[in-house]
């Protein structure tokens, strides 16, 4: 039987599988052994994942309609059926979403940790408005701007995101028509309140709830009929006809500014807002009935994230994660001789990023450094990397650092980084017209007393050594020659227009990258059908490309045994007879973002292994300058599969997909001995750090003091390291 591999029946709308993955965060959030402030953080998680959606996809999916465009997707839907399913899938999860803060976390925080927040400012206690109104007055009437609404003065801007309160009032001493008057809750101050107390349990109001029971103080000659608070998202993509601009930087700077002025997509409303009130912001902002979410809670949930920063709370957290130190960069050792010993590879957050700023920093000084060549996608407020990259172009270092202007959300960080660089004499590349660079590579050509040797840094991870502390990904040093020359024409082709006629062992899209992966799933199908070894894992953030999914099904119908580990997106559908039944796709959610990209295919029993900044997405392997690198190594290899092996045995974190839908549950673990994949890396990295450096305790001294009484049985051990802490003590303390 010849089956379409390409048949929507077999696809999974994207925006529609992006949703099941916030299901997936809420669960976590709802997950009654994860600790209870951790809890307030995935709930927070949630919102800012929507905020972000509704900005990007959302509003994509609207200006396709807008602009007549109805190209069926993958799924065979086109843009407005997809809207209206989606915002009907949103409805669900966003009352899923207030049913579990109202019924669960509200409760444990009060019975718990003894944590009380105020929903409304009539459940005030007399000694409590006293403390409000003066908070008001002396706090938050300063900074407030009250706007109205007339024939002299417009509807205001609203901004996005920002969180207001509206009003409808009418003009004292009569019965004229009502108007509209409207305030922001100002950010610059603290949404949480906290309460005198009395007794053990502390109470909090939200800053909304201030103001609305003082909003009469800012409108003094009319009265309040009604007032509630709303909050828009507004349209936050945009396009920019790069070959038509004379000036990359200064073009995507006037649209970053525009984002406050697109189109409202989603309005959120308290539940119980006045329809008068609701019928007028509908009408001034634009936005449909369906894109009306009315709340049962405070708007914007991203305030559990405030919640969870509250001090005192400390046992209801997990300890903050300290990465363990990566043993061949300790003791002394040179990072430029250590690596050329052999490649290193290092698993972030269970190691250290240290190691990856430190290869910069000593490049930045080192005297027999010539040039230092990096891709830059999103990096920390106070990046350190960019601090070491100054200093080298100051020590007269040639210093080319590719900043992408066009990574969504971080242009205007990205647009400051470009500024201060050039300014301190480094050669600053915007990207390349049509494409965002998303590779992560850094390249150090050096003197040495044998000829000139390049040193490379490949990651799946940004360089961010704030994200490198949360998100999971897999760097790699190497001096391997033919990586080293890869990667002066990676920095060639982007700097030059120039590429090169041939590749060694990077493989790069949007040149051939997928073309490579169609032929690695391509080759085990043909290894299957002939009686070989044939097996697929695969591990990345998103899979919606329908050419590999394709491949994938048409690789699995011949007997390859796939297995993905999927985090986010997934188009692909398991268990269909004679097209998915030999697919397993799982998900997992833990303390950690799991971002790295591995890709392993057994090839016959010759193992082939690649790691990389592509997902198996068209915007990554069509629309993007990426890179996947092999790990060529046989113990790298190994540490490889054994990460895969650990995260497919997940029984703790790990959702499974369930056959031909888009739905994921977590596994029956009854019988069956937990394993959290992430607890494991932890203490896995530990290990390692240990045993390389193991402590002498057995040849600890002991001293015994002169005294009186006699000596105690167990004295005290002083270990020869002088009682340092060791790495896998630190990781359980800090758990």
């Amino acid at each position: 039987m010849k089956v379409n591999f390409h048949d929507p029946k077999y696809y999974v709308n994207r925006e529609i599988s992006w949703v099941q993955f916030d299901h997936r965060v809420l669960n976590e959030a709802k997950n009654k052994r994860v600790p209870l402030f951790e809890r307030l953080k995935f709930m927070s998680i949630v919102s800012s994942n929507l905020d972000e959606f509704f900005m990007v996809r959302v509003a994509s999916l609207i200006d396709m309609i807008h602009a007549d465009y109805d190209k069926k997707d993958i799924a065979g839907m086109k843009p407005k059926k997809q809207l209206e399913a989606l915002l009907e899938e949103i409805q669900l999860l966003t009352t899923e979403q207030y049913n579990a803060f109202n019924r669960s976390l509200i409760p444990a925080l009060r019975d718990r940790a003894s944590l009380e927040i105020v929903r409304h400012h009539e459940d005030l206690e007399p000694f409590e408005t006293n403390f409000v109104d003066k908070y008001f007055r002396e706090t938050v009437y300063p900074v407030l701007t009250p706007m109205a609404v007339d024939s002299s003065r417009p509807f205001p801007l609203i901004r996005n995101k920002t969180l207001n309160i509206g009003a409808m009032v009418r003009k004292k001493g009569g019965d004229g028509e009502l108007e509209f008057a409207t305030v922001q809750v100002p950010a610059v101050l603290d949404r949480l309140v906290p309460l005198p107390g009395r007794g053990d349990v502390q109470r909090v109001i939200l800053l909304e709830e201030v103001i609305e029971r003082n909003i009469s103080k800012l409108f003094l000659h009319y009265d309040i009929v009604c007032a509630h608070p709303y909050r828009i998202t507004r349209n936050g993509d945009f396009t920019i006809q790069e070959d038509e601009a004379e000036d990359l930087l200064k073009e995507i700077e006037k649209q970053v500014k525009k984002r406050q002025r697109g189109d409202a997509i989603r309005l959120e409303v308290e539940d119980e807002m006045d329809k008068r009130l609701l019928k007028f912001l509908r009408k001034e902002l634009k936005v449909d009935d369906n894109a009306v979410f009315k709340i049962d809670g405070p708007l914007d949930l991203t305030l559990c994230m405030k919640i969870y920063g509250m001090e005192g709370y400390e046992e209801f957290r997990e300890k903050p994660h300290i990465p363990a130190p990566v043993p061949e960069f300790e003791n002394g050792a040179d990072i430029f001789d250590t690596i050329g010993k052999g490649d290193v590879m290092m698993h972030h957050p269970y190691q250290s990023f240290k190691p990856v700023v430190d290869f910069i920093r000593q490049a930045a000084v080192d005297p027999k450094v010539l040039a230092i060549k990096q891709t830059l996608y999103r990096v920390s407020g106070n990046s350190p990397i960019i601090a070491a990259l100054e200093q080298a172009a100051q020590n007269d270092k040639q210093v080319t650092v590719l900043v992408e202007l066009k990574a969504r959300f971080d242009e205007e960080n990205n647009i400051e980084w470009a500024k201060q660089l050039e300014k301190a004499g480094v050669h600053v590349i915007y990207g390349l017209v049509g494409l965002k660079t998303h590779s992560k590579i850094t390249l150090v050509v050096r003197k040495e007393e044998d000829g000139i040797r390049r040193y490379v840094h490949l990651g799946t991870g940004n360089y961010n050594d704030a994200t490198a502390k949360l998100y999971t990904d897999i760097g790699l040093f190497t001096c391997d020659e033919k990586v080293g020359e890869d990667a002066t024409a990676v920095f060639n082709m982007l700097s030059g227009y120039s590429e090169p006629e041939g590749w060694n062992d990077l493989i790069l899209a949007p040149i051939w990258l997928k073309d490579r992966f169609l032929q690695l799933i391509g080759r085990e199908a043909k290894n299957a059908k002939s009686g070989k070894k044939a097996h697929i894992i695969a591990k990345m953030n998103s899979l919606c490309d329908p050419d590999i999914i394709a491949a994938l099904y048409a690789a699995g119908a011949a007997g390859v045994k796939i297995d993905l580990i999927v985090r986010g997106i997934c188009s692909l559908k398991v268990g269909i007879p004679h097209v998915s039944d030999n697919i397993t796709v799982r998900s997992i959610i833990g303390t950690f973002l799991e971002h790295s990209r591995i890709f392993y295919f057994e090839n016959g029993g010759k193992r082939e292994l690649y790691c990389g900044s592509a997902d198996w997405m068209p915007r990554n392997l069509e629309r993007r300058v990426e890179i996947v690198f092999p790990i060529k190594e046989k113990r790298l290899q190994d540490e490889l599969i054994h990460i895969l092996d650990t995260e497919m045995k997940d029984n703790i974190g790990a959702s499974i997909l369930q056959p031909n839908s888009c739905q994921y549950e977590k596994q029956d673990r009854r019988g069956k001995k937990p394993v959290n994949s992430q607890e494991i890396f932890v203490e896995e990295a530990c290990e390692k750090y240990e045993k390389a450096f193991p402590e002498p305790v057995e040849n600890s001294r002991v001293f015994v003091p002169v005294m009186s009484s006699p000596v105690p049985e167990d004295p005290v051990k002083i270990p020869k390291n002088g009682g340092k802490t060791s790495a896998k003590k630190k990781q359980k303390e800090s758990k």
